[in-house]
């Protein structure tokens, strides 16, 4: 099973604080550290919080790291243009040499986009604009040199473009959708995605059965898709200290760690076993405090080497 680290910061991080996890990440032995694409945190009234923008840091990554993979879980539409998008990804990649992902969403926070100006259209326009940006962003990356890309859509037109952002042929980032809904994101991952996620907590073997039935229903076989999950955890070497760890996150913490795990590495694993039953073949693991090295030390040291 692919083990992964998700940054999910209660209070936001410095890029020094985000460059020290993403390398003892990278030295645990994780196959990937991915970061949230957020402007605020877990607690949106928290006025300490403070903000990163995830591809300038990554990008930051990409030249600091030099094994795991990197990427957003997930991107939200709403931030930002399909072409300039499409060009920092693919520059990121090309500076990581080769280690991007782009995990991409309609976006969902209200109050951030209030807090920073940027539109948040209703929930169907978000999906139409990311149906769009997806045929965009896949598009410019796919026509082949000497080509021209155009696309005209209700929302995002592109008319002849004949300058694509350098990836190497069969090498783009890979795309990751997902989330919770029940048709819109299943139906855009089976048509545009390399990995479906199934979200935060919930019904995963449900939404993996529901992803596969769509999946047939474009033609696509599911298999050639990764299934992943994220997972909340605060693991300890005993009970006492995953609660300690817990419990210095606040109510905010314990609202998203009660969809996941706060335990041992027994527990981690009989989680992970579950998982791996339903068809899961990649876990985020969602952690809420940068600081705490010592907490990715011990996953990597107790969970990585039996995970199945």
């Amino acid at each position: 099973m692919r083990l992964r680290v998700l940054m999910e910061p209660r209070r936001g991080a410095s890029y020094e604080q985000i460059l020290a996890l993403a390398r003892t990440t990278e030295e645990a032995g994780f196959d990937a550290f991915f970061r949230s694409d957020h402007y605020l945190g877990i607690d949106a009234g928290d006025p300490s919080y403070v903000p990163t923008d995830s591809w300038v840091t990554l990008a930051g990554l990409a030249v600091q790291t030099s094994r795991v993979q990197l990427g957003t879980l997930m991107t939200a539409s709403t931030f930002r243009l399909p072409g300039p998008l499409a060009i920092a990804v693919a520059t990121v990649h090309a500076m990581s040499g080769g280690r991007v992902e782009l995990g991409i969403g309609a976006g969902w926070y209200e109050r951030e986009h209030r807090s920073f100006g940027i539109p948040f259209p209703p929930v169907g326009e978000r999906f139409d604009r990311l149906e769009e940006q997806l045929s965009v962003i896949t598009g410019l990356w796919s026509t082949p040199p000497g080509g021209r890309f155009s696309y005209h859509g209700k929302h995002y037109q592109v008319d002849e473009c004949a300058n694509f952002p350098a990836v190497q042929a069969g090498a783009r980032p890979r795309v990751i959708i997902g989330g919770v809904g029940p048709r819109r994101t299943p139906g855009l991952a089976a048509r545009f995605a390399d990995e479906f996620n199934s979200g935060l907590g919930g019904d995963d073997a449900g939404r993996f059965a529901n992803f596969r039935r769509i999946c047939a229903g474009h033609g696509r076989d599911p298999d050639t898709v990764r299934l992943s999950t994220t997972l909340p955890v605060c693991c300890g070497a005993t009970a006492a200290e995953a609660r300690r760890r817990a419990e210095s996150l606040g109510e905010p913490g314990a609202r998203l760690l009660s969809q996941g795990v706060v335990g041992t590495p027994a527990d981690v694993l009989a989680r992970l076993e579950r998982f791996g039953a339903m068809g899961v073949d990649t876990v985020y693991f969602h952690l809420y405090d940068p600081v705490d090295l010592d907490h990715v030390r011990l996953l990597g040291q107790e969970v990585l080497p039996d995970a199945a």
